[in-house]
C-alpha cells in the first residue's frame, strides 16, 4: 500500500516509510545511505507486494489461456501498458513495446530500423556522454552496413556543443541522431526538444535515452515529438528486468520484427509467416509477466507522490549536495551546475582512486559508485580513468548528504591527505 501523501511541502519521511530495504542498518548500527539510485532505485512495499501477489495468486501465462488464471494475468500485463502510455502521453497503447530496459530497447530500434533504413553513406548522429548502450549498437551496425557515426562534443561546462551538432545536420545525409536526455554521469539535462526540431527540420529520425530522466521528470513524448524513447523500469522503483520502447506508431508499423516465435506472429505455415499486431509483433515468447506488472505499480507509486514533487525534491538535493560538495579539499565534480543537470554528482578526490573512495564510503554505511559508469569515452574526454558518483531520488534527505561530506572528510584522513 502507497502511504506516502502528496502535499505541497514534500513528505521525504513519509516517502522513506514506504522503502523497507531503506529501515535496515549497513553494519554495527550504521545507518544505510543509498545514493547509486542512476544504477538503480530502491523498490517501495506496493511493488515488492503486486509481484508477490502475482506468483500467489495468479501466475499464468499471458494472451494464450481462456482460464481464470491467464484471463487475469493478461488483464494486470496489459493494464500496465496502458500506465505506461498514459504516464508518458504516448497516443495508444499500440506504442508501448515492454522489453527488459534501455539496452534491449535501443538494440530493437537498432536491429529494425536501423538495419531496415541505414546504408553506407548516411550519417548517425550520436554525443560523446552516451552510455555504452547507445553506442556500441550503432558502432556494431555500422560496420556491418558502411554508415558513419558523428559524436557530438561536450563542452568544457558538461553540456553538449549544439553548435556542431546543427553543423553536421545542415551538411551531412543525418538518418538518425541517437542521445541521452539525461547523463548519467553529468547529469546533464540535455535539450532534447531544439535537437528533436532541428533533426526533423532535415528528415532525421531521433532516438532519446531516457533511462535518467523519465524516474525524475514529466515525460511528454507527444508534445516532444520524439521518434523512439527508450527507458528501464529499475531505475523508476519498478523491477529489474523491466523496460519500454516507445516508437511513433507508423515507424513501428514499417519496421521489420526483431525476434521471432510465439505471440509476435499471426500464422505460422512451413512456407512463410505473417506477423502480429502491434505491440506484439516486438513481443516474442513469454514475457516478463510479474516485472510489467511490477513497473505498472512503480507508475502508480510515481504518479500519486508526483513528478513534479520528486523534480522539485532532487532539485533542492542536488543544490546542497554540490555545495557541500565544494567544502571538501581536492574535490573535483563534473558536470553542469545545479538547474542545469538531474540529482547526479561525480566526481574525484585528488589522491584517492574513485575505487578507494567507494570503499571507504561502503565502510561507513554509504553506497555510490565508482568506476566509468559504462561512459568510458565521455571519461577519456575529461581525462580521468573513474569517477564516484553519488547520485539521488525521491527518498534521500539533506541528513544523507552531510553523512556523505563527513565520509569523503574521513576518507581523505584516513589517507593522510
Amino acid at each position: 500500500m502507497i502511504t506516502a501523501r502528496t502535499t505541497t511541502e514534500y513528505d521525504v519521511e513519509a516517502v522513506r516509510s514506504d522503502f523497507p530495504i531503506l529501515r535496515q542498518m549497513h553494519s554495527d548500527n550504521v545507518p544505510l545511505v543509498y545514493l547509486d539510485n542512476a544504477a538503480t532505485s530502491q523498490k517501495p512495499a506496493s511493488v515488492i507486494e503486486a509481484i508477490d501477489t502475482y506468483y500467489r495468486e495468479y501466475n499464468a501465462n499471458v494472451h494464450r489461456g481462456i482460464h481464470k488464471l491467464s484471463e487475469q494475468a493478461t488483464s494486470a500485463y496489459e493494464e500496465a501498458r496502458l500506465k505506461v502510455r498514459k504516464f508518458i502521453n504516448a497516443a495508444s497503447k499500440r506504442e508501448i513495446l515492454f522489453t527488459r530496459g534501455t539496452t534491449e530497447s535501443i538494440n530493437l530500434v537498432a536491429q529494425t530500423w536501423g538495419r531496415a533504413n541505414l546504408k553506407a553513406g548516411d550519417v548517425v548522429i550520436s554525443t560523446v556522454m552516451e552510455h555504452h548502450s547507445n553506442i556500441v549498437p550503432w558502432q556494431i551496425l555500422a560496420a556491418e552496413k558502411g554508415f558513419t557515426i558523428r559524436y557530438v562534443p561536450v563542452l568544457p561546462d558538461g553540456t553538449l556543443d549544439l553548435d556542431y551538432l546543427g553543423e553536421v545536420l545542415s551538411k551531412e545525409p543525418v538518418k538518425l541522431v541517437t542521445l541521452m536526455h539525461v547523463s548519467n554521469v553529468l547529469g546533464t539535462i540535455n535539450p532534447i526538444e531544439d535537437v528533436i526540431a532541428k533533426a526533423h527540420k532535415v528528415g532525421a529520425l531521433v532516438l532519446v535515452d531516457g533511462a535518467q530522466s523519465v524516474p525524475h521528470m514529466t515525460i511528454d513524448v507527444q508534445a516532444l515529438d520524439v521518434d523512439f524513447f527508450a527507458f528501464s523500469g529499475h531505475k523508476m522503483l519498478g523491477p529489474t528486468g523491466s523496460g519500454v520502447l516507445y516508437g511513433k506508431r507508423a515507424l513501428l508499423e514499417a519496421m521489420p520484427p526483431w525476434m521471432g516465435g510465439g505471440d509476435m506472429i499471426s500464422s505460422v505455415k512451413l512456407t512463410g509467416s505473417t506477423w502480429n499486431d502491434l505491440p506484439y509483433k516486438f513481443e516474442a515468447g513469454t514475457p516478463a509477466i510479474a516485472e510489467a506488472i511490477g513497473l505498472g505499480y512503480a507508475i502508480d507509486y510515481l504518479t500519486q507522490i508526483g513528478l513534479a514533487n520528486i523534480h522539485q525534491h532532487e532539485r533542492d538535493i542536488i543544490g546542497y549536495a554540490l555545495d557541500r560538495l565544494r567544502e571538501v579539499p581536492g574535490l573535483t565534480v563534473y558536470g553542469p551546475t545545479a538547474d542545469q543537470k538531474g540529482a547526479v554528482a561525480a566526481f574525484t578526490v585528488e589522491g584517492i582512486h574513485a575505487h578507494d573512495i567507494a570503499q571507504l564510503l561502503d565502510s561507513e554505511g554509504i553506497a555510490v559508485r565508482a568506476g566509468h559508469h559504462c561512459a568510458m569515452p565521455l571519461h577519456e574526454h575529461l581525462h580521468v580513468n573513474a569517477t564516484a558518483r553519488a547520485s539521488f531520488y525521491l527518498y534521500n534527505t539533506p541528513a544523507e548528504v552531510d553523512a556523505l561530506i563527513t565520509a569523503l572528510h574521513n576518507a581523505r584522513k584516513t589517507f593522510q591527505l
